[in-house]
């Protein structure tokens, strides 16, 4: 079963979301998570990146969504490239690539950059800080309305409780977070982190782990 990826602007008093990243090419956990999606009721799954292991076996990974009919929304991580999450979307009609774009979807605005600065995937933080303001500014731009904001990367920003384990944050991704203000930045990235969160400004900055995160929004 497939789910068309249809955008609506209706807008809704709370959202329910699953967001989840680095599960490596592991389709069990990607079975796993969606049994717990569609138990749970959730209205969307987002994806942080590090969907595979450098791109390899990526079947399996959006197909049990897709069964379940939930629509998902992803961005690349320093283990797979744009160019393979642009074929999973086009490959799943339930999926959406909002790396350097946006979707508004029952009245939350989501926009995003996957990539980080280490790994096969490797961009820059000019890059990031580009593809961010881009997509953010398309969010504003648009005509449609929205409530909330998402903010979607695979990095985590700098000066996060992400660091304690030696890895260094973006420091694009952060000044994004002071700038745009989102209610939720999402990320992943730094596995022994998950479930770790800060607050920066009004923003509530986690870091959602590859065993996944039920968030109202």
């Amino acid at each position: 079963m497939k789910a068309k990826f249809i955008s609506k602007s209706i807008q809704m008093i709370s959202m329910k979301i699953l967001a989840f990243g680095d599960i490596h090419s592991d389709k069990r956990k990607a079975r796993e998570l969606a049994e717990r999606a569609k138990k749970e009721k959730v209205d969307l799954v987002v994806i942080t990146g590090d969907l595979t292991h450098t791109e390899f076996l990526t079947e399996g990974i959006i197909g049990p969504f897709a069964r379940h009919g939930i629509k998902v929304l992803m961005v690349p991580g320093n283990h797979e490239s744009n160019a393979a999450i642009n074929f999973l979307e086009q490959l799943y009609s339930n999926s959406k690539n909002i790396h350097g774009s946006y979707v508004i979807h029952y009245g939350l605005g989501f926009f995003g950059a996957g990539g980080a600065n280490i790994g096969p995937n490797i961009l820059s933080e000019s890059e990031i800080e580009k593809l961010l303001n881009d997509s953010h500014r398309a969010l504003l731009n648009s005509k449609r309305k929205f409530s909330k904001k998402v903010m979607v990367t695979h990095l985590h920003p700098r000066g996060t409780m992400s660091e304690s384990f030696g890895f260094e944050g973006s420091r694009a991704i952060r000044k994004a977070i002071e700038k745009f203000q989102p209610d939720l930045a999402l990320f992943s990235h730094i596995h022994e982190a998950a479930g770790m969160y800060d607050i920066i400004g009004s923003s509530r900055a986690i870091n959602v782990g590859r065993k996944g995160m039920i968030i109202d929004v």
